[in-house]
C-alpha cells in the first residue's frame, strides 16, 4: 500500500505518456474496430481515436500503478492480454529499456495506432502480436518462458477470463503477479475475480475495485484485501 498504490514519486517518463495522450485526445482520426472480447457499450465499431483513449484506454492513474508494480518488483518479462492503443503497454515497458513485454492485440487497426505509439516513443522492447489470444496463446505457452508480470486486460467474459488464468498457470513463478482489469465491470467478470481469489495456488489477493492483483508466494499465508484506490 504505502510503497507501490500510494507512491506518489513522479517518474520522467510520465510526462512523454500523457503528452502522448494528449495527441491522441486530439486525434479526429476514425478506425473500424474488430472488437473480440465483450465489446464497449459506449462505442460502435466506428471509433474515433480520442474515443478510444476516454473510455477503453488505461488513464493516469491506473498507468502509473502498473509502473509503480513493474519497477517496485524489478519485472523483466511481461505478458499483456489486450493493447489497445497501448498506453498501457507503454507505461510498463517505459520502466526500463531492458525489459522484455509481450502484448496481443486482436484488432488490426488497433494494433496499428497502439505500434506507431511505441514507435512515437522509440521503443524496442515491445513485442507487439496482432492475434487473438485463443490464437496466440498456444504459440506462447509451448516456449516455456516464465512472466514476472501478466495483465489480463481483454475478452472481460467469465469463461475466457478464467481459461486465460488456468492456461497461464504454468507461465508463472513464486515471485510472479497477475494483474486482472475490470473485475468489477460485469457479475459474470466479478464471479471470475471470486474464483481466482479461490485457487489454491493463489496466496494474497488484492481488490482496488476497479483491477485485481493476485500473487503465488508459497509461504505466504492465504490472504485476501481491499484496499481503496
Amino acid at each position: 500500500m504505502n510503497e507501490v498504490i500510494q507512491d506518489d514519486r513522479h517518474f520522467y517518463a510520465f510526462d512523454e505518456i500523457e503528452a502522448l495522450r494528449l495527441s491522441l485526445l486530439k486525434s479526429k482520426k476514425v478506425i473500424t474496430v474488430k472488437d473480440m472480447g465483450a465489446g464497449s457499450n459506449k462505442m460502435g465499431l466506428d471509433r474515433k481515436i480520442s474515443d478510444i483513449v476516454k473510455h477503453a484506454s488505461a488513464n493516469a492513474k491506473k498507468g502509473k500503478l502498473l509502473f509503480n508494480l513493474v519497477h517496485h518488483y524489478q519485472c523483466k518479462h511481461i505478458l499483456e492480454l489486450g493493447t489497445s492503443l497501448g498506453l498501457s503497454t507503454i507505461y510498463m515497458a517505459k520502466v526500463d529499456q531492458h525489459i522484455k513485454l509481450t502484448t496481443i492485440e486482436a484488432c488490426p487497426n488497433t494494433a496499428q495506432v497502439a505500434k506507431q505509439n511505441f514507435d512515437t516513443l522509440h521503443l524496442n522492447n515491445i513485442h507487439l502480436i496482432n492475434d487473438t489470444f485463443e490464437n496466440a496463446l498456444p504459440n506462447i505457452l509451448p516456449k516455456n518462458n516464465t512472466y514476472d508480470l501478466v495483465y489480463f486486460d481483454g475478452n472481460h467474459r467469465k469463461e475466457a477470463t478464467l481459461n486465460y488464468f488456468k492456461q497461464l498457470l504454468s507461465l508463472k513463478t513464486a515471485n510472479s503477479i497477475f494483474i486482472f482489469d475490470d473485475i468489477n465491470w460485469s457479475d459474470g467478470m466479478h464471479e471470475a475475480w471470486l474464483t481466482i481469489v479461490k485457487h489454491p495456488e493463489v496466496s494474497v489477493s488484492i481488490d482496488l475495485f476497479k483491477m485485481g492483483l493476485v500473487f503465488f508466494k508459497k509461504d505466504q499465508a492465504k490472504q485476501h484485501f481491499q484496499l481503496y484506490f
